[in-house]
């Protein structure tokens, strides 16, 4: 008996250390939760209080959700800024003060006569925009208050323009009604209920981080002249990770996770054992022949090190892992 628990020990402590180095987990976001609802889900199933996202998703979306466990935390701030992917359905003929389907509608229009030709030659100028002005129903804030609070108040904030980007905007297809539109994914998504029979088109959209896809919706109603809302989002891609690695929340506790390394969105470059030293003791490595831009620092084993950014030919370690 006392070997069978000692041995029993060994390995609920090598299954504890291959946890800790593989911290990073995909999850499909289930309709109807917030970001913050999955998180508290996944402390309970990774059993861990340590746990964050990188990148928040609204409650009527789905797809690619990266939790961050343990030590992956500290990732955050370099994944939240990563490059996002979309199949986003626009709903034309009704608006929301949303944005999107939770409704319910507050103004409406004739979009009977839209065709996808006019939809696509609106898009080009998403391409060149910069900035955007984020949704009411978003947690920018304005004087200290989140533009949500006040909404939910019946109050107006008058919420200034915020950088944002579009890489790519591609129509996919155009139908009377919503239903149908499915786009290349496999498997039938889950989208909210309607809030009626309107006009639909679906797109793939990349953007840069800091982009509302629901705002997209009502910028390109404002560009064809129709009320316009956001009736379905999937992110099929954030980072690193499509929605091909994605798993079902409940699933999480017995999932295998992916490393910090993986998830890194820079270009990797193994050091020495005396250059991870060097970097664990907070020295500065030369920054000679590095292109300029930030860069992760692996060991022999593919171990994050650090994430370090070279600017100006000078080097400067912004996250050390020891």
């Amino acid at each position: 008996m006392y070997i069978y628990n000692i041995l029993s020990r060994l390995i609920e402590d090598a299954e504890a250390q291959l946890d800790w180095t593989m911290p990073v987990f995909i999850v499909d976001k289930p309709l109807g939760l917030t970001s913050h609802d999955v998180v508290a889900r996944a402390r309970h199933l990774l059993k861990t209080k340590a746990v964050g996202h990188a990148g928040t998703l609204d409650p009527l979306a789905t797809g690619v959700l990266v939790i961050l466990s343990d030590d992956a935390t500290k990732l955050s701030p370099f994944l939240t800024a990563s490059e996002k992917r979309y199949l986003a359905w626009v709903s034309f003929g009704a608006a929301t003060q949303t944005l999107d389907a939770e409704g319910p509608v507050s103004e409406t229009g004739d979009a009977l006569q839209l065709t996808a030709k006019q939809i696509r030659s609106a898009l080009p100028p998403f391409l060149t925009l910069t900035e955007q002005t984020p949704p009411q129903y978003s947690a920018v804030k304005k004087g200290g208050v989140k533009g949500y609070e006040a909404a939910r108040k019946g109050e107006h904030l008058s919420l200034e323009p915020r950088p944002a980007g579009y890489i790519s905007v591609e129509l996919l297809g155009f139908a009377p009604v919503r239903e149908g539109l499915q786009g290349p994914l496999e498997r039938t998504p889950a989208l909210p209920p309607t809030l009626g029979a309107f006009p639909t088109a679906l797109f793939d959209v990349s953007v840069q981080a800091g982009t509302y896809l629901r705002a997209f919706a009502r910028d390109l109603g404002a560009s064809l002249g129709v009320p316009a809302h956001l009736s379905g989002l999937v992110r099929t891609r954030s980072g690193n990770f499509g929605l091909e690695r994605a798993v079902q929340l409940d699933n999480l506790s017995t999932t295998a996770g992916f490393g910090l390394a993986d998830a890194l969105p820079y270009p990797l470059l193994e050091l020495t054992a005396a250059q991870v030293a060097r970097v664990r003791q907070g020295q500065r490595l030369g920054a000679e022949g590095q292109a300029e831009g930030r860069v992760g620092f692996v060991d022999a084993s593919r171990t994050l090190v650090a994430v370090a950014e070279v600017q100006g030919g000078r080097l400067k370690l912004l996250r050390v892992w020891t």
